[in-house]
């Protein structure tokens, strides 16, 4: 087993280049099997989960040519398999997005329950409900069995604004026979890549970015070219990692135009960054103070879907929260596991309070001291390592396969920062 070994106290300089969008890949990958026509993606964030979903399509029949680096072609001609490997879906939770376009290509798919972060109780419902009202039949006993004669158009309302089940519930209407409106639907940026995919490859799908999507079916998609955007997730765990380590760092092509939630929000930190063209610029002269709320009351950073602040970051704004003088309470009702990593930054030196498992008060600025760690998941994960980058001292952190889930060269690129960071074999 790999490990990292951080030397923390190191401010971060130079320039960064953030990967393609990994919850934007996930969907394009599985798109992919909805035409026999091949398909280009540029920009393919070489990572454990998104290689795990190549894995996924080529045991359904998807032949996948690596072009150079971060470009595939991928071909389904046929979809040949309809029994998924229990293994491979237990990988990744994106596992439950090929129900989607498999149902609308094949008519049925025998699909085992997908694996993921374990952060709490993650709902498939809404992707039941959903493939339901477009005419699927569906059964469980420890395997979903899902067929459709044939697909529909529908007039759903998602119990939830679910990512994936929105993105599912897309891929099938887009085949499906006429006209399917989703309320209630997600309309995160990487949902909004995926119905721009889906159009650039003949699907019709109005309303994009909102959250009422209209869609047409139509018979069948064309093959066709496309380069994924930035992840905005990790732009903005480097922008966390310069604050905490009182760094200055320039992060190309930095998707700005999805940030300005995510920028309202650390603002109240006391952290901001400047914007040049599609490039974020964080200084080192950031002023780490909380602003307070009306009549001094103690801020809360709520998640929320999009634009709200994204689940997905808490874990990164809490590590930075412990370097801001002041105190913030985070609230995450999405997960129950969310704030359980928590007890690893009080082990490092931070003051934080566990309320319950989906509230937290950090109260700082505290030093934090070097630990021997081991990553929970993705986000958890690299939020301990930003904090190994601002401690005094080696830390030590096991399980680095799960941050390698969600970040590409992670390791590599801090080095470039001038991060004092290599991977050894425990």
């Amino acid at each position: 087993m790999e490990e990292f070994v951080i030397e923390g106290g190191i401010p971060l300089q130079g320039e960064v280049i953030p990967s393609g969008n990994k919850n934007a890949a996930l969907p394009l990958i599985a798109a992919c099997l909805l035409t026999e026509e091949p398909v280009v993606l540029h920009n393919v964030p070489q990572i454990r989960d998104v290689l795990a979903m190549r894995n996924l399509i080529e045991s359904l029949g998807a032949q996948v040519e690596d072009l150079g680096p971060g470009s595939w072609r991928i071909t389904t001609r046929e979809v040949t398999a309809s029994h998924l490997d229990p293994d491979l879906c237990r990988r990744i939770r994106a596992s439950i997005l090929v129900a989607g376009p498999v149902l609308a290509r094949a008519g049925g798919i025998m699909l085992p329950p997908p694996g993921g972060d374990v952060i709490g109780r993650r709902r498939l419902d809404t992707h039941i409900l959903a493939l339901r009202a477009l005419g699927a039949e569906i059964t469980y006993n420890r395997v979903f069995d899902i067929h459709a004669a044939q697909l529909h158009g529908a007039d759903m309302l998602l119990d939830e604004a679910s990512v994936t089940a929105t993105e599912n519930a897309v891929m099938a209407a887009v085949l499906a026979k006429g006209e399917t409106r989703i309320r209630n639907a997600a309309s995160e940026p990487h949902v909004q890549e995926l119905c721009n995919f889906l159009n650039l490859l003949g699907a019709h799908i109005e309303n994009i970015g909102s959250n009422t999507l209209h869609i047409r079916g139509v018979d069948r998609l064309h093959g066709g070219e496309y380069t994924i955007g930035p992840d905005l997730l990790e732009v903005v765990s480097y922008i966390g990692a310069a604050v905490v380590t009182r760094g200055n760092i320039r992060i190309r092509n930095a998707g700005v135009e999805h940030l300005e939630m995510v920028a309202q929000t650390f603002r109240r930190f006391g952290v901001h960054w400047n914007v040049d063209g599609k490039d974020i610029i964080v200084p080192s002269d950031q002023s780490l103070v909380v602003q307070s709320d009306l009549d001094g009351a103690v801020p809360e950073i709520k998640t929320n879907v999009w634009p709200a602040f994204p689940t997905d970051l808490t874990s990164i704004a809490i590590t930075v929260a412990t370097q801001v003088s002041g105190s913030v309470l985070f609230h995450d009702w999405m997960f129950s596991g969310r704030m359980y990593f928590t007890d690893k930054l009080v082990g490092m030196g931070a003051r934080i309070i566990l309320c319950d498992p989906y509230r937290c008060l950090v109260q700082g600025p505290t030093p934090l001291y070097a630990e021997k760690l081991e990553s929970p998941d993705i986000r958890a994960g690299m939020a301990l390592l930003l904090a190994a980058l601002a401690a005094n001292g080696k830390s030590k952190i096991r399980n680095i396969r799960q941050i390698e889930r969600g970040y590409e060269r992670v390791d590599e690129k801090l080095q470039l920062l001038g991060a004092r960071i290599k991977r050894e074999v425990e």
